[in-house]
């Protein structure tokens, strides 16, 4: 007969293989271009090449791994503390390699080519990043969980995210349509194609990109265009917390819609600009302006 205490020291014994043995099952998910990320254990070294992948691996559990990151990466407070490695466009690849990562996560359309490939071409693994739609951010924040063996944090995440996600819709949806010109940029004057997730957030809102039949995904436009588009509101981001002052420029083109109704707002970058679960923030920010201009109609 087996004694309590044997018992117990065989329960403790199995439980003890059983945790070894998922921290050195093989790992695998699919990015955001649909290739295969496969790693023998969850990652311990993580080098971020984007600030809003560093901001995205703290949301999943994954803070504590982050070894590298690039400029920018400012949230959370911790993440400040992080090696930098560069800019997202101009990495330090030897500084990447001194860090001995067993993950790297990219991104498509911040990161130079050029240096993806050189690191793909090192052996290191490759997460690429770029979601285009809301809903993608929960599914990354799963998929980086998956990687870093902290995968309970971030499905926890992802389901308030998505909760979030669907009160936003339901409260917004069927709402009347607003014309709506989103500058990221005075200086080439830029904005945001139909595939940028910014445009995703504008169609959440029930407002219309007056640019969102462009392929690329940050287009360069023309004071002529905007004013023959005619929004009915212009948002601007710009680069930090305050409100840009070139948003008031418009002012000058009293034919625009925008202009004659003083729909100029602001939304701060870091919550719209950055693929994160803080974007559902930004969203509602856009909302709530695209709901002053539907008010504003009735006076």
């Amino acid at each position: 007969m087996t004694s309590p205490t044997a018992a117990l020291r065989t329960l403790a014994a199995c439980a003890g293989l059983a945790f070894c043995a998922a921290a050195h099952a093989d790992v695998s998910v699919r990015d955001d271009l649909g290739n295969t990320v496969k790693l023998a254990r969850p990652a311990q070294r993580i080098v971020s090449l984007a600030p809003h992948m560093t901001e995205t691996l703290f949301a999943a559990g994954a803070g504590a791994q982050v070894v590298g990151t690039v400029d920018y990466s400012d949230y959370p407070e911790a993440a400040r503390k992080i090696t930098r490695v560069g800019g997202y466009s101009r990495l330090d690849l030897e500084a990447i390699a001194a860090m001995k990562p067993d993950l790297v996560v990219g991104w498509q359309s911040g990161n130079a080519a050029a240096h993806i490939e050189k690191l793909k071409g090192l052996g290191y693994p490759l997460y690429i990043s770029q979601p285009n739609r809301i809903e993608d951010v929960a599914s990354e924040i799963e998929r980086l969980g998956t990687l870093a063996g902290t995968g309970a944090t971030a499905a926890a995440e992802a389901r308030r995210f998505r909760e979030r996600l669907a009160g936003l819709r339901a409260q917004y949806s069927g709402k009347a349509t607003v014309r709506t010109f989103y500058q990221i940029w005075k200086q080439p004057l830029m904005t945001v194609g139909k595939n940028q997730i910014i445009s995703d957030a504008i169609r959440l809102c029930s407002g219309e990109n007056v640019f969102g039949t462009l392929e690329q995904m940050a287009p360069t436009v023309t004071v002529e265009a905007v004013i023959a588009a005619n929004p009915e509101t212009i948002v601007a981001s710009g680069m930090g917390d305050s409100r840009p002052e070139w948003l008031d420029d418009w002012k000058k083109w009293t034919g625009i819609d925008a202009v004659k109704r003083d729909n100029l707002f602001f939304v701060p970058p870091e919550l719209i600009q950055r693929h994160t679960p803080r974007l559902l923030e930004g969203t509602e920010r856009l909302c709530q302006h695209l709901e002053t201009v539907r008010e504003r109609r009735r006076k």
